[in-house]
């Protein structure tokens, strides 16, 4: 069984969670790192070939969620049933998840901020509800751009050009660009989307 070793930002996996590995021959943090890639890699090309415009429902930010990680968690494209240390409780994350849908088609109907803005918000929302057992920062990253591209034909966000997935610079300035909007105040996370 790998033995997990968690950074600053990366929310714990309960037992049960840990138990949900489809992958029974990965032993290091390192080895699920990459096949976790691999797995997204497929996600990525599905997005690209599909284009889905249709995302903003439970249905598909579920689908998007086990497409990036069904080939290595057995609770992918399943909302978390447990606790964590960062969002509300398991059991309103669906009411939370529509209200967020609700309020991103509504913003987009009303054009009242930019694409970016909107993008940014929807973003925040997304990862502070914290959805998905493990994987939602860049399930999240991976909505927005969805939402930025196919929805509002905008251009994807540069996510702070580096890493996000490994402790450094670029994953310090993200958590702390999250962090900020927490307290509302988006300046942060306003610069790092597009650097």
């Amino acid at each position: 069984m790998i033995e997990f070793a968690y950074h600053e930002g990366v929310t714990p996996l309960d037992p049960d969670e840990s138990e949900g590995l489809l992958l029974t021959h990965i032993t290091t943090h390192a080895e699920l790192d990459r096949w976790e890639q691999d797995n997204i890699i497929e996600a990525l090309a599905w997005l690209d070939k599909t284009k889905p415009t249709n995302i903003l429902n439970e249905s598909f930010i579920k689908k998007l969620h086990l497409m990036m990680f069904k080939h290595v968690w057995r609770w992918a494209g399943k909302f978390r049933q447990s606790d964590k240390n960062i969002g509300g409780p398991w059991y309103l994350i669906s009411t939370s998840m529509k209200n967020l849908c609700d309020d991103a088609n509504l913003w987009i109907e009303l054009q009242e901020e930019s694409p970016d803005e909107l993008a940014i918000r929807f973003h925040h929302r997304l990862v502070f509800i914290h959805p998905f057992p493990n994987g939602n920062g860049r399930h999240a990253r991976l909505m927005t751009d969805a939402l930025l591209e196919n929805v509002m034909k905008c251009p994807k966000f540069t996510w702070g050009s580096g890493s996000l997935v490994k402790p450094g610079d670029t994953r310090k300035r993200y958590i702390e660009a999250l962090r900020s909007a927490d307290r509302y105040d988006y300046e942060l996370l306003r610069k790092f989307v597009r650097t």
